[in-house]
């Protein structure tokens, strides 16, 4: 029953931000539902995958996805994923929850500064890109997928701020286009994570990817309604709590 009422919550987060399902998932699995950390992080590939291309289904209808740029970021992501996989392997586990609530932070600071700068003005003309736009896509794409693999995370959480600073995106088509990157980097980062064997808790793995899934259909919706701004200073909000969540939950207990 808790995976089911978590998973629901993730899942509105995830269709209405476009991310922060695997930044929710990872310590929901570790720190309440008894996950091993290593297992947690393949858990929460599998969820956040679902979710995500449940989710994007909503944002294709409202044209808030850039297919080219998706696809070529998430291909781009794969090599960097597998590399992240097999290192993650190699980490302690307390090691890796520490290092996940330290980039968690580093994120946040990032798009608190966006949001402030973020107005109307900046929503019907997007901030140009400071990057060029293939070395963006190719280096960010690599990146990213380097942090999914480690992390287990899905990517949500590093693709929307990469497509808002480094290729111009205005927030709903950047949390739009990133639920499609997610389902490519989610299979990525998941399939050498069942090769080599890692423990899935199944029961609970089903339980909350069908209620995110089903939150994700809501969270869609209610993205419609809040300004860029707003969702971007939200975003920053929820990496910071979990951030904190994570390392007291480390470093204290």
């Amino acid at each position: 029953m808790l995976a089911l009422l978590i998973g629901f919550l993730v899942g509105i987060v995830v269709g209405a931000l476009g991310a922060g399902g695997g930044i929710l998932s990872v310590p929901v699995l570790v720190y309440l539902l008894a996950q091993p950390p290593h297992a947690a992080t393949a858990e929460s590939l599998v969820i956040v995958g679902v979710t995500a291309g449940v989710s994007l289904v909503f944002r294709a209808r409202k044209k808030q996805v850039n297919y080219k740029g998706g696809l070529i970021f998430g291909c781009c992501s794969l090599a960097g994923t597998f590399v992240g996989t097999y290192a993650n392997a190699l980490v302690p586990a307390k090691a890796l929850m520490i290092a996940f609530a330290i980039l968690l932070f580093i994120v946040a600071a990032v798009m608190f500064r966006r949001a402030k700068s973020e107005g109307e003005q900046a929503q019907r003309s997007p901030a140009a890109p400071r990057l060029n736009p293939y070395v963006a896509v190719v280096g960010l794409g690599s990146l990213v997928g380097l942090l999914t693999g480690f992390f287990g995370v899905g990517g949500g959480f590093a693709i929307v701020p990469a497509l808002m600073l480094g290729l111009g995106y205005p927030i709903h088509k950047a949390s739009g286009t990133s639920l499609l990157i997610m389902v490519i980097a989610s299979l990525g980062g998941l399939i050498p994570r069942l090769v080599t064997g890692v423990s899935v808790d199944w029961a609970v793995v089903v339980a909350f990817t069908v209620s995110s899934a089903l939150g994700g259909l809501v969270g869609g919706p209610l993205s419609q309604k809040v300004r860029p701004a707003t969702l971007t200073l939200l975003f920053a909000g929820l990496l910071s709590a979990v951030a904190v969540a994570t390392l007291a939950g480390e470093l204290i207990f």
